[in-house]
């Protein structure tokens, strides 16, 4: 059995109390008028956006009615940015986080359809992990709670007076999805995506458990008829949580591969957590069955899923930059003139870094090779989240401050403190798993 050591523990709940006070400072700090937006601006006239919108707007400020409006009104437009920029850091946290719990899910429903001889050996290790999903679900659906009760701005869409023909601020195409973007509908669809996936992540780990006592096979093929059936219900949902959860900040635009593009992204997140967890399991004297070839085929997997990443974003960019649709090539120039560095940079963190590293064979069974190949994964695909998430909520108005990187330290504190604690609940080994031998003595 897994014991729990008090420095991690400690080191978690560190890590938890920063990053709330953090999350704290960061929504006291937020302005709350536009006046103070306004002093923002001005301080800010001599960088790259005061040039853009301080100064503009103060040249105009005063020559009459109609520019004294427009100037109110970009002032309110600034002032929800940056009240969104806290929301939107705490989103893309609790997102990404509960989206790696979720990859692993996935994984291993796969691996029990599969029924792969390689990776018995590392259930645990997987189920631990996906213990975060019911926590990361709470914390998720009441920030969407918030969001569908107008706390916030991150979904434009929500704004009431777009949806009526006669306020000026009428928007036909948001309005024409009205029908599939409204705050009740949106909600209802959450909840039956997240206890969908909870209900199959606690009946999988009850039948596994169960399965170490039985005398015969009974809950394993109750798991393995389950998971098919999970995987199907997970193909679906997770497809229409992207457009719900990610593309909608954009309601405008639309990509018939965005769901494969997210679900590529936490996917190969969530295999590369189960490597680094393993690994550190491993270098604690537990998991001794667990030998570099099981980690091999696990960065098989992270170079695999990561190109297949790769080719997903190149297709999508590539369609919708040569094609030059308007409102589709938009989402493109907003984060390759706003975005520039976090937009190409995530790209050579997570396609150019694994490919140089990963492509080797050899480099495949080295413990600091894989460990350091998938910090740089897991933060190359944060900061994919980020673009995707951060453009249509804060615009112009961001940077990687207290609020982002508070947000990171409290869930990934959270999520540490949850895994491993769930991690000590059952021995990291199956006992009755038909192919529990077979992955004991996987070698090749």
């Amino acid at each position: 059995m897994y014991t729990l050591s008090s420095k991690l523990k400690v080191f978690s709940i560190v890590l938890m109390l920063v990053g709330l006070l953090g999350i704290g400072y960061s929504f006291i700090s937020a302005p709350k008028t536009t006046a103070e937006v306004e002093k923002i601006l001005e301080a800010d006239a001599h960088g790259e956006h005061g040039n853009a919108h301080g100064a503009t707007a103060h040249e105009a400020h005063g020559k009459d009615a109609k520019a004294e409006a427009e100037h109110q009104e970009h002032l309110v437009h600034v002032l929800h940015q940056l009240e969104n920029k806290p929301w939107a850091a705490v989103y893309v946290a609790a997102l990404f986080f509960m989206l790696i719990s979720l990859g692993v899910l996935a994984f291993y429903g796969i691996q029990n359809v599969a029924q792969a001889g390689w990776s018995p050996i590392l259930f645990r290790v997987m189920q631990g992990i996906t213990a975060y999903l019911p926590v990361g679900s709470v914390i998720f659906f009441v920030l969407l709670l918030l969001s569908a009760f107008h706390y916030n701005h991150l979904f434009v869409w929500m704004d009431h007076d777009l949806l009526d023909p006669a306020n000026p601020k009428y928007d036909k195409l948001i309005a024409n999805k009205s029908g599939y973007l409204n705050e009740y509908f949106w909600l209802i669809r959450a909840a039956i995506f997240l206890i969908g996936w909870n209900l199959y992540r606690h009946f999988s780990r009850k039948n596994c458990l169960a399965q170490d006592e039985a005398s015969d096979n009974t809950f394993y093929k109750k798991n393995f008829k389950m998971s098919a059936a999970f995987l199907v219900f997970f193909i679906v949902t997770e497809s229409i949580m992207s457009w719900d959860w990610i593309m909608s900040v954009d309601p405008h635009w639309f990509s018939t591969l965005f769901g494969w593009y997210v679900f590529a992204s936490f996917f190969v997140s969530g295999i590369t957590v189960i490597a680094l967890v393993s690994l550190y399991l491993k270098s604690k004297g537990y998991l001794e069955h667990v030998n570099t070839s099981h980690i091999h085929d696990l960065a098989k997997f992270m170079f695999g899923i990561s190109i297949f990443w790769t080719y997903l974003w190149f297709s999508q960019f590539m369609l919708i930059w040569y094609s030059n649709i308007p409102e589709e090539v938009t989402y493109f120039v907003t984060r390759i003139e706003q975005y520039n560095l976090p937009f190409f940079g995530m790209l050579a963190l997570n396609f150019i870094f694994p490919f140089l590293i990963l492509i080797n064979t050899d480099f495949k069974r080295i413990t600091w090779i894989i460990v350091m190949g998938g910090v740089v994964i897991l933060f190359g695909h944060y900061i994919d989240f980020f673009t995707m998430i951060m453009p249509a909520t804060v615009g112009d108005q961001w940077f990687i401050g207290v609020g982002e990187i508070s947000s990171l330290l409290f869930f990934f504190g959270l999520f540490l403190l949850v895994v491993f604690t769930a991690l000590t609940k059952a021995p990291l080994v199956p006992k009755r798993n038909p192919f529990i031998e077979e992955s004991k003595h996987f070698h090749y």
